[in-house]
């Protein structure tokens, strides 16, 4: 699933372990969202929306 956590991240000037510090998960989590390599729990996804103020769907696109 193709994502814009990196960019958001960025935007922030965030590192993947500030960011996952944030979300309560490993660093290696974040680095796993933000490849492609993993995706998040739903319950997650939600939190990564809340954090950023944004929607599910203006962070996380299924389109392949």
């Amino acid at each position: 699933m193709k994502n814009r956590l990196k960019v958001l991240r960025a935007e922030r000037d965030w590192s993947q372990a500030e960011l996952a510090g944030r979300l309560d998960v490993s660093r290696q989590a974040v680095n796993a969202i933000e490849t492609g390599k993993h995706d998040p729990s739903l319950p997650l996804a939600f939190k990564i929306a809340r954090l950023f103020d944004s929607s599910i769907e203006e962070i996380f696109d299924d389109e392949l």
